[in-house]
């Protein structure tokens, strides 16, 4: 099997971050990995599933998420090296 893609979203406000994680969950088929407040306002969230549906559910997130708050950053990592995952946060 192969490796998940992950997706990261950051936020300003816990709002946005929380309206982003139900559009992309709603979206595609990805998994909500967790989220970690960064500081200074700003929070991230990261998912993680094949990478069209993880594409596809960043872009719902982000578009959302801009409703809301605003969103400072989002990135996609189609094939994380192993060690990203110590990054993430735990479940």
């Amino acid at each position: 099997m192969a490796k998940p893609a992950i997706g990261m979203i950051e936020t300003k406000g816990l709002a946005a971050l929380v309206v982003a994680a139900d559009a992309m969950l709603k979206s595609a088929a990805v998994e909500f990995i967790g989220w970690k407040k960064v500081g200074g306002g700003l929070c991230s969230g990261y998912i993680q599933g094949d990478v069209a549906a993880v594409r596809t559910a960043l872009d719902a997130g982000v578009a959302v998420a801009r409703e809301t708050g605003q969103v400072v950053a989002s990135q996609v990592l189609s094939r994380p090296h192993d060690e990203v995952q110590a990054m993430l946060p735990k479940r």
